[in-house]
């Protein structure tokens, strides 16, 4: 692999809290290297439509805390065909770029990946995502924060709840993977936990429930991941109506709250750690491999595995969510 002299950093997919603290990393490692930095402002899109800015040590000043990211995110459909990714390299080359750190989660990677494979250029992931889905990390920039932010409106919740006798339906993100609801689930003390990795049938749910209300328990919490296969939390509430008339239910879908905010000091010491890691990555002469921490050491796992290999959940936290229950 030739000598690399100038990097590009982008964030792709959904935002997560924490990614401008990776973005910062990339920067001043890169700098501390003696390489330049581009940063590629809307992911995919914006290599195709030649939208970089050159980075500074100052261009990264003060982000550390903030939420979003400043090199802002988007996703691409030019992108999905051969000749929006060779216009997106045409214009990397153009701009002297010989590598290229992309911060996201599985799409990104999967982008990232065919750039590697078709064009030779060396990229490395950083897994930036709410969901904690990835393969090769044992967190996720972004889903520490995310939990906290469903826990503090759950436990809002939950004190209205206990004030009118009601029964709440709160749904969390994860279409796919239940790790924001397990966890703030088990945190906010919810009687039942829907998750997609958990078969979730309707008459199970109804049992789970009456068994809640026979031990005069006079209010209730469920949490559900927007992926379960009951449908979501919404869906759910028409389905339990008629079984629950005489408690007011009551249904309050989270969404996009979870993917906002200022990221925790556990997701800015990540990023810092991973967007570092990356850049040193590629230094070392790595290439199509993410950066992750497992069991608090670096480690580098190739691209490919990280959502070939679906990550799964802790089931001794599932069963410990029923006993508590």
């Amino acid at each position: 692999m030739k000598t690399i002299k100038k990097i590009a950093v982008f964030t792709s997919g959904g935002d997560s809290p924490g990614m401008n603290a990776a973005v910062r990393a990339v920067v001043r490692t890169a700098i501390n290297n003696d390489l330049s930095v581009v940063g590629v402002r809307f992911g995919y899109q914006g290599m195709i439509d030649d939208d970089l800015v050159d980075l500074h040590d100052h261009s990264v000043s003060n982000i550390i805390q903030r939420g979003g990211t400043i090199l802002k995110s988007a996703r691409s459909k030019d992108f999905r065909a051969r000749e929006g990714r060779e216009k997106a390299v045409e214009n990397l080359k153009k701009a002297n770029v010989d590598a290229i750190v992309a911060i996201g989660g599985d799409g990104t990677f999967r982008g990232a990946t065919e750039l590697n494979e078709e064009f030779g250029i060396p990229v490395i992931g950083v897994p930036g995502t709410i969901d904690n889905d990835l393969s090769g990390t044992d967190e996720t920039i972004g889903y520490d924060t995310a939990m906290n932010t469903a826990m503090d409106a759950i436990d809002k919740i939950r004190d209205t709840a206990d004030a009118h006798d009601r029964l709440f339906l709160v749904e969390v993100m994860g279409r796919e993977a239940g790790f924001i609801a397990l966890e703030t689930g088990i945190a906010t003390g919810a009687e039942l936990i829907l998750l997609p990795e958990a078969v979730s049938r309707i008459d199970d749910v109804r049992e789970s429930l009456s068994e809640v209300f026979r031990v005069q328990r006079r209010s209730s919490l469920v949490i559900v991941a927007e992926g379960d296969e009951t449908g979501g939390a919404i869906k759910l509430a028409e389905n339990l109506k008629e079984d629950f008339e005489k408690y007011e239910m009551r249904v309050s879908v989270l969404g996009h709250i979870q993917r906002g905010g200022s990221p925790t000091s556990r997701d800015r010491v990540l990023a810092s750690r991973l967007g570092s890691a990356a850049v040193q990555a590629l230094v070392d002469g790595h290439t199509n491999v993410m950066v992750g921490v497992v069991n608090n050491q670096t480690k580098l796992t190739p691209m490919k595995n990280t959502w070939a290999k679906k990550k799964s959940l802790n089931y001794e936290l599932l069963e410990l969510a029923k006993v508590l229950s």
